[in-house]
């Protein structure tokens, strides 16, 4: 992957990987998920507000937690470890459907998290279509952001 060190830079240039022996998985385990098409990061974060006297009336506010899911749509690739990996947790659930993620991207930064696995569409679609792999890599505690080195 060509590193970007300013202006845009097309989707395909972000790399996932799955931990394919779920949480115990090695940096040897970790695998690209192949044939996937979209990608979208949803943060959601946790705001206490409160609005104390001597704001008159003003609220303030404090981050007090945060999560985040990536949401992955694309194909079902059978014989590939990473979209075997993620199609086969559909059917399981407890600690089998947790695992290790990595997002490398593009400008040099990398985000390493726990993650529960939650597929949507193991398998599916329109008679003539190719198959459909959909699922949701859920954060699961505080990950680890590496900042790109200029």
């Amino acid at each position: 992957m060509p590193l970007v060190t300013s202006g845009v830079f097309p989707v395909f240039n972000i790399a996932f990987k799955i931990g394919t022996k779920g949480r115990a998985s090695t940096e040897q385990e970790m695998v690209l998920i192949k044939e996937m098409e979209t990608f979208q990061i949803a943060i959601d974060g946790n705001v206490e507000e409160w609005t104390p006297m001597e704001t008159e009336g003003w609220v303030r506010r404090l981050m007090t937690g945060k999560g985040f899911s990536i949401t992955l749509n694309g194909k079902r690739h059978v014989g590939d470890p990473g979209n075997d990996y993620v199609a086969n947790t559909a059917w399981k659930s407890g600690l089998d459907c947790s695992s290790k993620c990595s997002i490398e991207f593009p400008d040099g930064s990398k985000l390493d998290f726990d993650c529960i696995v939650n597929v949507s569409a193991p398998n599916g679609g329109d008679s003539t279509a190719v198959s459909a792999l959909e699922c949701e890599l859920m954060s699961d505690g505080k990950p680890t952001y590496t900042a790109a080195t200029p």
